[in-house]
């Protein structure tokens, strides 16, 4: 069996003032909430990707780009093709008001948007993404970034 053609992803957990996490919900594999991101242009880096990402998928002008805080390796189907995505997940800090849907370029798909408190995250039945995704916001409100990106599996 052949390896996947690799894609490399960027990726926020975009924290507002009120440490609630915003998600995208998408209706392809059964509906899924995700958070904002997606896959690097040729030359660029993962920073710059999510800053671009931002923009084109929500219209935000204006992000507070913090530490990368996690990453995560995963076989998956996108557009039809199984590919092994390398995803970095990085910190940032956006206000409902930095939103602007009508400004965004490229929304790919999303069928909404939702800010969830981390109870939402801990106590919900539907498939959100990344795996792991309330634990790893936990951590980084009580004690900050990581030192080293955390692995999800």
């Amino acid at each position: 069996m052949s390896t996947p053609p690799l894609r490399k992803a960027a990726r926020a957990v975009v924290l507002d003032a009120d440490q609630r996490v915003l998600l995208l919900h998408y209706d392809e594999n059964n509906g899924f909430w995700a958070t904002p991101g997606g896959s690097l242009e040729p030359g660029e880096d993962y920073a710059t990707a999510v800053i671009r990402e931002l923009r084109e998928e929500l219209g935000v002008e204006e992000v507070d780009l913090g530490a990368q805080i996690a990453e995560r390796s995963n076989d998956h189907p996108v557009g039809g093709l199984q590919v092994r995505q390398i995803e970095k997940y990085f910190l940032a800090r956006v206000t409902p008001a930095d939103i602007d849907l009508d400004r965004a370029t490229q929304p790919d798909n999303i069928r909404s948007l939702r800010w969830w408190t981390q109870e939402d995250l801990r106590s919900t039945q539907e498939t959100v993404y990344p795996r792991g995704l309330s634990k790893l916001v936990t951590g980084v409100l009580a004690e900050g970034p990581p030192e080293q990106p955390i692995t999800l599996h």
